[in-house]
């Protein structure tokens, strides 16, 4: 496994979206886990996960093989928090060999911590009406 030490994540908020696609389309769900401060949330499984629980799901899920692209659309930063609006498309492949594309719109709350980098706290993606449960 790769350490996120080795990436700085950085102040543009395009080469931050660009940098947690390149580690989520990497498989390594540890790797992407890491990305995140310890107490966040994730809603990429449907469902708001936190510690223990949204480890786990990162390792099973990008070990499954998903491939995201994302583009970001706003972002606002104000102080130690940014606030980033971005486009997806999640390619998840299904058990019978097809790949299930979902496409819709993320909301990212990202925290600057006490070392001065960049974690999300909070990821709300929302897929498109068509992709809605």
């Amino acid at each position: 496994m790769t350490n996120l030490n080795e990436f700085e994540i950085p102040e543009d908020p395009d080469k931050q979206n660009e940098l947690f696609v390149r580690i989520f389309n990497s498989g390594d769900g540890a790797l992407y886990d890491s990305m995140y401060t310890d107490d966040a949330i994730s809603n990429i499984s449907g469902a708001p996960l936190t510690g223990q629980e949204r480890t786990a799901f990162f390792k099973e899920f990008l070990a499954s093989g998903p491939t995201i692209d994302s583009r970001v659309l706003q972002a606002y930063t104000n102080g130690d928090t940014s606030l980033l609006i971005v486009d997806y498309a999640l390619d998840v492949p299904g058990p019978d060999g097809q790949t299930m594309r979902m496409k819709g719109t993320c909301t990212d709350v990202l925290i600057r911590d006490e070392n001065g980098d960049w974690r999300l706290a909070i990821d709300r993606p929302v897929p498109d009406e068509q992709h809605a449960a």
